[in-house]
């Protein structure tokens, strides 16, 4: 593990670890540091040096800190993004960790309010609902951004949605 990691980060690697190498879910920390403590949607993305690992979210928060969401999360990450197999534990030290915590949503009203690198975008439909994280690689537009998202959500351009910018407070 490398020493320079966030203590978010910290905590997502150890939670991977500890599920994927011993089956286990961890408490969350007796003395949380500050960040660990607040109530906010958490991803974490997980790399390998072919790309993209695994990258599970909650856009708001389920459980009653930043500590637990991020536990279940990274679990979740490693083991159930239906894009990819489970994180074998051959494959845990080559792993890039990210830990996005998210600031609450707030409306917008077209896409000249969206700057894909400083802000993600949720589109909503009804339930359907899409997101995408900001800063992106090959993601340098509003139009682009929104597109993706659309499509996460199986939503057509042509239906009427909702959309929804936010920040994050991304951890290496």
């Amino acid at each position: 593990m490398a020493t320079t990691e966030h203590p978010l980060v910290q905590l997502a690697r150890q939670s991977i670890e500890a599920y994927v190498v011993r089956g286990q879910v961890l408490a969350p920390p007796e003395d949380p540091c500050e960040e660990m403590r607040a109530r906010a949607g958490v991803f974490v993305s997980l790399h390998c040096p072919e790309g993209l690992r695994g990258c599970i979210g909650t856009i708001d928060p389920v459980c009653d800190s930043v500590a637990e969401e991020i536990i279940s999360n990274a679990i979740s990450a490693a083991s159930r993004d239906p894009r990819f197999s489970p994180v074998r534990q051959d494959e845990l030290e080559s792993l890039e960790i990210s830990v996005d915590v998210l600031t609450a949503p707030e409306p917008v009203a077209s896409l000249a309010e969206l700057d894909p690198k400083d802000y993600g975008v949720i589109v909503q439909c009804g339930g359907r609902r899409g997101l995408l994280l900001p800063d992106l690689d090959g993601v340098d537009d509003a139009e682009t951004q929104v597109a993706i998202a659309l499509r996460k959500a199986w939503i057509r351009p042509d239906e009427r949605y909702h959309m929804f910018r936010f920040r994050v407070l991304r951890y290496h």
